[in-house]
């Protein structure tokens, strides 16, 4: 099928009057609806803001490119709008978009149709065809221009290269349009290097050009430039290049050169078996799946709980009603960060980590499953039980009702998916998991209070510790998560430790290259400075360019002084009501001197032990 096909004269607008971005949306709506392509407008525009609301499809270039695949589209259609003055559209450059391509796929859009509309995107990739179409003076110029560039093969494979052959995966959440046109920039754009590539689009109507296991094997490094789950256990033991599909658009060139390099990680693969096409995403891993949870939640926890130490400042018990000293305003803080924000989330946690494992249909039984873990008193574990458990009922409930006839696949995401994920999530939590996982969280509390001096610095060693040992990577994180756990359950001494030990690595880099410049670079300095800010906010990973630059000498040099300023934040009893924040949350804490002492020690310590060890810098670049 042709471009031309779906772009026709009677959807074309050489002149669009739209000033912003959501007229300019509802404009090449009304376009569409003139043209007979809508079942109904209204479904139709809210799909397209919906997409727009995952990222912009303002692709930078002066070009934009709304779309959505819905059942409110009577037949796949392209509508063409021009602006020669521009119009505001949160594009990825910063630029206004002048040429608006409104793509309208419809819910059983075959295959032909989408091949058009990723030729489309690749041939909006050359500069040419943009100039020709800024400077069409009738809708007529339009259609000849893509009849055309439609009739060149200009999608043809580079020649593959036995002495060094690149790979690159690209993905959008609804695969119709980035897709192709991070493809065709990759491509172009190794034309012009002289390079062999191959790329595998993961699209809308399914993956195309798919990559073989003597490609793989064969490949030099991988780009995976994907905003949605895409196989990745076929890369094992290859470089691989993760970005965003946007990257694979804006900065096609920086990536090849990067994989001719290897300038990549090496993927270790999550052990998990190839996803399943209609569980609606490839699985990622626990880690992933676990992070997608509390990067979602954070804002809640970090929110929620700065309310909560805020209100303390008036007095512990300052928001009770019964106590001498009860404050109003203390109370209401203590309501919304502690009643509401902190009531969240468990279920948000729970609901982001189902959604994760399932995609959409997984995220109402993973908020159901952590709202009963919450109120059942399960705690962060119960949550944490929720949302896998929830996440993978939905795929076994999306496997059971596979073969559903077509006409009831609306059913599916509206009513059965929902349906039975809440049924199954709920009757577990209620009979299985709840009353046990609260009998452990009470026990644990209980266990924590009772703990003597001894171990209770013990504990804020290790909790220190393991803030320090990846830096924001798994035992990091896990670490966070025991302190935020522990927050809920009431106990507030547990993260004042992790607090201190995740404030130490950076800090104590910072402070290394201020005492002992001549063991470090220039911009090694430079990037001192910045560490000194990160510090201060809580920002472990501010000492990661330094820990992989000199793993050897900087990690143990950190971990030292973590597990001290961790240990000393136990052994002076310190509690922080507020998961995060630094030194900006110090007045919240109790004993906030001290609390600023045992970081300080950590720090020098960490900043010492890298001094000793590292060697001065002969040469300076």
């Amino acid at each position: 099928m042709k471009i031309t096909e779906l772009l026709t004269n009677a959807t074309i607008k050489l002149e669009l009057v739209s000033s912003n971005k959501k007229d300019a949306v509802n404009e090449l709506v009304s376009v569409l609806v003139n043209a007979g392509k809508l079942n109904d407008a209204e479904q139709y525009e809210k799909a397209v803001l919906a997409r727009e609301e995952q990222s912009t499809t303002g692709i930078g270039d002066g070009i934009a490119i709304p779309h959505a695949k819905t059942a409110a589209v009577k037949e796949p259609a392209i509508a063409f709008g021009r602006s020669q003055k521009g119009i505001p559209y949160d594009s990825l450059d910063g630029q206004d978009s002048h040429l608006f391509f409104m793509i309208a796929a419809s819910e059983g859009a075959n295959n032909t149709h989408l091949e058009a509309l990723s030729r489309l995107s690749g041939l909006l990739m050359r500069d040419e065809v943009r100039t020709k179409l800024l400077n069409a003076s009738s809708s007529a110029e339009v259609l000849e221009i893509f009849e055309m560039y439609d009739s060149m093969d200009d999608r043809e494979e580079s020649a593959l290269n036995e002495q060094q052959l690149l790979l690159a995966v690209t993905a959008c959440p609804t695969g119709i349009a980035h897709t192709y046109m991070a493809a065709d920039s990759l491509k172009e754009k190794a034309k012009e290097m002289g390079l062999a590539i191959k790329v595998e689009t993961n699209g809308s109507g399914g993956a195309k050009n798919i990559l073989t296991a003597e490609e793989i094997e064969r490949a030099s490094a991988i780009i995976v430039a994907a905003d949605k789950q895409v196989e990745m256990n076929r890369f094992k033991g290859k470089h691989v290049i993760e970005v965003p599909v946007a990257d694979g658009i804006r900065r096609p060139k920086e990536l090849l050169e990067r994989a001719v390099r290897k300038d990549a990680p090496i993927y270790r693969g999550t052990g998990e078996k190839k996803a399943q096409s209609d569980a609606g995403s490839s699985r990622k891993g626990f880690y992933k799946h676990l992070m997608n949870g509390v990067s979602n939640m954070l804002p809640l926890v970090v929110g929620g709980g700065i309310l909560i130490a805020i209100s303390f400042m008036f007095g512990i018990h300052s928001a009770d009603p019964k106590d001498p000293s009860y404050n109003r305003f203390a109370e209401a803080l203590n309501t919304i960060g502690g009643g509401n924000a902190f009531g969240l989330m468990i279920p948000v946690l729970a609901g982001f980590i189902a959604m994760s494992i399932a995609d959409r249909p997984g995220l109402a039984p993973g908020l159901v499953g952590g709202f009963m873990a919450a109120q059942a008193k399960a705690g962060f574990l119960g949550g944490l039980i929720a949302g896998f458990l929830a996440g993978y009922l939905v795929i076994l409930v999306k496997k059971a009702f596979y073969r559903l006839p077509q006409s009831l696949e609306g059913l599916k995401p509206v009513l059965i998916y929902p349906l039975f994920g809440i049924f199954l999530t709920g009757m577990i939590m209620f009979f299985v998991i709840d009353t046990p996982v609260s009998i452990f969280n009470t026990y644990l509390t209980h266990v924590l209070g009772g703990l003597g001096t001894g171990n209770l610095i013990l504990l804020g060693v290790l909790l220190g510790g393991m803030m320090a040992i990846d830096m924001g990577g798994p035992i990091n994180k896990a670490a966070f998560t025991f302190g935020i756990a522990m927050i809920n359950a009431g106990n507030f001494a547990p993260h004042a430790a992790v607090m201190a030990g995740g404030m130490v690595p950076p800090l104590g880099m910072a402070l290394a290259t201020t005492l002992f410049r001549s063991k470090f670079t220039k911009r090694d300095r430079e990037a001192g400075l910045t560490c000194y800010v990160m510090g201060a906010s809580f920002i472990t990973e501010g000492a990661i360019p330094f820990a992989a630059a000199d793993p050897f000498r900087v990690i143990p040099s950190a971990i030292v002084g973590s597990a001290a300023a961790g240990g000393l934040s136990m052994l002076f009893k310190v509690k922080l009501p507020a998961p995060h924040g630094g030194i900006f949350v110090l007045p919240v804490v109790t004993h906030p001197f001290l609390y600023a002492l045992a970081i300080v020690i950590g720090t020098i310590i960490t900043a010492l032990m890298v001094g000793l060890l590292k060697r001065k810098v002969e040469v300076e670049q």
